[in-house]
């Protein structure tokens, strides 16, 4: 059994604008609202999924490929995380925020991964925190932060931190074996008692299963559209990056394509001397200049 309440709450027809809560979201998936989620890394993000209503917000360790340059999540360091979640929570207000611990953070010890989470909580002020996989070693450190008070978010299927045990970026749960695995791994981070689940890249059809047999909500990246909301990386969606990324992002915007566009207009501008024009520029009095001038001369 998992160890989390399932009371039914009242949620106000205005809910949007109130602090998101661990009852508020698990009310959602009893009631089948989806629940939108979205990775953000500094304070500008942070600003945009404040005002576009997002539900959750998780400051991802996609951080270390989005923001800082590497070539997977692995390099990013415990406390460029912390950096980039204090900088996305002076943004934030309603979303419920995640912060997501980078690998070598929690693996070691129960004691390791409770002084990490309690960083996050503390230093960051995050609400919750995320980490990969389902197996004993995942379940035991969420069990443990939990206990310390804690709300803790898992995340089976695709684990980034972990692909190369995995055979790479690639969909998992497409044998009966592996989607029994991925089923155990779920239901023991429940059993840990996490608030909640991320599903990456997996099959819609297991995704749809699973969800349905778990109580806690279940946040799909890749998972097809029957589970209880979705993530998308800030990036991803507004097309920041090169390329489209995973068979699973939709893209709403071409931002990179705007920004290259804005930022090479601007060096037009420079270069035929057009900017700055008149209206950018300072004035000072004459006779201030002419006595500054006078000043120089003697």
């Amino acid at each position: 059994m998992s160890t989390l309440p399932n009371t039914p709450i009242q949620v106000p027809a205005d809910a949007s604008s109130l602090p998101m809560t661990l009852p508020r979201l698990r009310e959602m998936k009893r009631l089948g609202e989806p629940i939108v989620m979205v990775t953000a890394y500094d304070y500008p993000g942070a600003l945009a999924v404040e005002r576009a209503g997002v539900d959750i917000v998780l400051v991802g360790d996609s951080a270390a490929m989005t923001v800082l340059g590497h070539d997977s999540t692995v390099p990013v360091e415990l406390d460029e995380m912390l950096m980039l979640t204090k900088a996305v929570r002076r943004g934030l207000k309603s979303p419920f925020l995640v912060g997501d611990l980078p690998f070598g953070s929690y693996e070691v010890s129960d004691e390791q991964a409770i002084g990490t989470a309690l960083r996050f909580v503390r230093e960051a002020g995050c609400d919750a925190v995320k980490l990969e996989g389902g197996g004993p070693n995942p379940a035991a450190r969420a069990q443990a932060i939990v206990r310390a008070g804690i709300p803790v978010m898992g995340h089976v299927g695709l684990t980034p931190q972990t692909s190369t045990a995995l055979g790479g970026y690639r969909a998992q749960g497409r044998t009966a074996e592996n989607a029994r695995r991925i089923e155990a791994e779920a239901l023991a981070l429940q059993e840990a008692g996490c608030f909640a689940i991320v599903f990456e890249a997996i099959p819609s059809a297991l995704a749809a299963e699973l969800s349905g047999r778990m109580e806690i909500p279940v946040i799909g990246i890749g998972a097809g559209p029957s589970v209880d909301g979705q993530v998308l990386v800030f990036h991803d969606l507004l097309g920041i990056r090169e390329g489209m990324g995973a068979k699973f992002v939709r893209r709403y915007a071409s931002l990179l394509d705007d920004m290259t566009a804005g930022v090479a207009a601007y060096a037009d501008d420079v270069r035929s001397r057009t900017f700055p024009g008149p209206e950018h520029a300072y004035s000072i009095d004459e006779g201030e200049l002419a006595q500054f001038r006078a000043t120089r001369a003697a």
